[in-house]
């Protein structure tokens, strides 16, 4: 079971559990395990069940049942700890000191608030001779036996994937006792679990003034930051890290994940490199060796560490999918075979999995085996899509608020404000709309800075939201008619403080954020003279080149022709209001236009931009620069003109897509 609400606990199901972990507590084991056997025909994979069964028929003496109880349990529950300590308990019954001690250390290591496996530890290690050990063990007895019996629990609970009772546990803790280190902390990683990163970062930050010498805290801090993308502040923080442990493989792989973020990509390889001198099978490693490989433009350098991760893990789907994404990799024979046989496994992880559809369905494209690849493209995207929480109508309801309060009074009324600085160009619009090509082209300029997909409006969005946002009923955008002229300036200003990192001296950057465009109200008004460039693309091509690409993260719409038809149809929709009220304020840039009469578009995208002609603009492939996304080979190519018929191939399986369309198969030129 995972987080359990108030209706499960008075579901049958539930009322006997409680019953027969009564029966266990009066030591009834006999009817117990009647009990838990008859339970398990109805919910056999129940994974409280499975254990109290387990545990009736150790205390039974059955300890072959017990062990085959949690072989089962083990199959649909691998992270639940306790079963792993109910192994080790079946294995110390046995006598057998070694693979009770194997056991025990599974349990820890994944909940390491488990006392009764430390304690057994503590006198295995004993036992066998082993002080060292035994020392360390007793060492976590004692620290849990300091720790308050709440924390403790919670603790558990959070361990085995129970967050909203460990929430309630710990949340209750602090608002009878206030401030506590391990409690905040505890909040903190639940709250990460959550992806609520703002307030775990807050509590962490808390943490920090508390107890600033508490290096797990630390690290989870780090990890917070990373996640919001505040790549400067997690490096900074590493270094204090480092200080104390220079050699630590966790701190330095996490220092060259954060200097990848500030594109500083040289310095992230030859930490990689560091790395995996002393563990040459980290296939991660060298998949991360590869993209920065890849963004430097060195293409056969990332094409054999992209090999190297593959061969270190012939299963790792993103190995081969990255190989794929470089959009000028042919596959061969026997790789093509290898990818069939790992997607085809029972043991393939399902994040594998899905990430071999997507590479097999280019790799068959490229051979011109048009309905195979699709329907590899199409099991891809349904894989994706059954783990996704994307859901539309909360695109569709912002879009709707963002239009009614952002009217043309409403910014009449608000001119003047916000910061006054022009260097911002922002390129939004939909993925794979040939952004990549204007920011590339715009970026070969000698006054313009080509940074990446900037991940600041976006965070000032989630800070507006606030605390726990209500998804059916949000803050933002209605927020936005109370910020006062100084709220705006400040934003504006913050804006451009916290982007500084990725520029260097020149005037003008790019932030080529795509969702921005649902946030064009919030960049007027806090960036009044930034630059907003619209990257628009025939809609059948845009949608299905979405539907063909496996993103590293985010862009949720585009795993199913319905989300990503209801997703353009919805940004055409927001576009033309922004176009209406406040005219004149984006250029809108097509990108069969751009391929059809490129120096003219170049020139056209200059003057908006205030900037004198360059040649180099227009021979943007002879640029030299890190290019992050899924084109970055195809902009360091002349004008790429092959994309824009591509999705004809696959036409006889479309047709959703087509009528999912509707209308903005002709209105997107409007």
């Amino acid at each position: 079971m995972h987080d359990r609400s108030a209706a499960a606990h008075s579901s049958p199901v539930e009322a006997e559990v409680r019953r027969i972990r009564e029966l266990l507590e009066q030591r009834r084991f006999t009817d117990a395990q009647a009990a838990a056997s008859a339970l398990l025909v109805r919910v056999p994979e129940n994974r409280d069940v499975l254990l109290m069964s387990a545990v009736s028929d150790r205390y039974l003496n059955n300890i072959p049942g017990a062990l085959a109880t949690l072989e089962r349990l083990e199959r649909h529950h691998p992270g639940f700890s306790r079963l792993y300590q109910e192994r080790g308990h079946c294995y110390v019954a046995t006598r057998d000191a070694p693979r009770a001690i194997d056991a025990f250390l599974r349990g820890v290591n994944i909940n390491p608030a488990l006392p009764a496996s430390w304690s057994m530890l503590e006198g295995l290690y004993r036992l066998t001779g082993d002080t060292e050990n035994a020392a360390m063990a007793a060492a976590h007895v004692a620290t849990l036996k300091r720790l308050p019996p709440e924390v403790v629990h919670a603790t558990g609970l959070f361990s085995d994937g129970e967050l909203t009772p460990a929430e309630n546990i710990v949340r209750a803790y602090l608002l009878k006792h206030g401030n506590h280190v391990e409690a905040m902390r505890l909040l903190a990683k639940i709250g990460i679990e959550r992806e609520v990163f703002d307030d775990a970062e807050l509590l962490l930050e808390a943490v920090m003034q508390l107890a600033p010498d508490y290096q797990a805290a630390r690290l989870d801090y780090v990890r917070t930051l990373l996640e919001r993308h505040k790549h400067l502040r997690a490096r900074e923080e590493l270094e204090t890290l480092l200080k104390l442990e220079p050699r630590n493989r966790q701190y330095l792989t996490l220092y060259a994940t954060a200097s990848v973020g500030l594109g500083d990509h040289e310095k992230a390889i030859a930490l990689y490199r560091e790395l995996l001198a002393d563990a040459p099978g980290a296939a991660d490693l060298h998949l991360s060796v590869a993209h920065s490989l890849k963004t430097l433009g060195h293409r056969e350098e990332s094409i054999a560490a992209y090999r190297a991760a593959a061969t270190a893990r012939p299963s790792f789907g993103d190995a081969y999918w990255s190989l794929a994404n470089l959009k000028t990799y042919r596959f061969s024979d026997a790789e093509i075979a290898r990818m069939r046989a790992e997607e085809a496994a029972p043991s393939t992880a399902l994040i594998d999995r899905y990430h071999l559809c997507f590479a097999l369905g280019k790799a068959l494209e490229d051979r011109g085996e048009y309905a195979e690849s699709w329907r590899h493209y199409e099991r891809g995207n349904a894989h994706k899509r059954s783990e996704s929480r994307y859901r539309p109508e909360i695109i569709e309801t912002n879009t709707r608020l963002q239009i009614g309060i952002c009217t043309h009074d409403f910014f009449s009324h608000r001119t003047g404000v916000g910061a006054k600085s022009s260097d911002p160009i922002f390129i939004v619009g939909l993925p794979r709309s040939g952004s990549t090509l204007l920011e590339q082209i715009l970026a070969s300029h000698s006054r313009v800075e080509g940074t990446q997909e900037l991940a600041d409006i976006p965070r000032l969005v989630l800070d507006l939201q606030g605390r726990e946002p209500d998804l059916n009923n949000p803050r933002y955008p209605g927020v936005l008619a109370d910020l006062k002229p100084e709220d705006c300036l400040r934003l504006g200003e913050k804006y451009l403080s916290d982007t500084r990192g990725y520029r260097t001296n020149k005037p003008y950057f790019i932030d080529k954020m795509p969702n921005n465009f649902r946030h064009i109200g919030l960049i007027h008004l806090i960036l009044p003279n930034a630059r907003i460039i619209d990257a628009r693309r025939e809609p059948m091509a845009c949608c299905f080149s979405n539907l063909k690409q496996l993103f590293a993260s985010g862009q949720e719409f585009t795993y199913s022709t319905a989300d990503i038809a209801r997703y353009y149809r919805t940004y055409l929709e927001l576009m033309r209001h922004w176009n209406a009220v406040l005219p004149g304020r984006i250029l809108r840039v097509e990108h069969e236009d751009v391929v059809d009469d490129l120096e003219g578009n170049v020139r056209r995208i200059l003057d908006f931009c205030g900037l004198e002609f360059e040649p180099a603009c227009v021979e943007f492939h002879k640029t030299e620069r890190s290019v992050r996304t899924a084109s970055s080979e195809q902009v360091r190519q002349p004008i790429f003109r092959e994309g824009l018929n591509q999705w004809r191939n696959y036409q006889p399986w479309l047709g959703s897509l087509e009528d999912a369309l509707g209308d903005a198969l002709l209105r997107y030129r409007d």
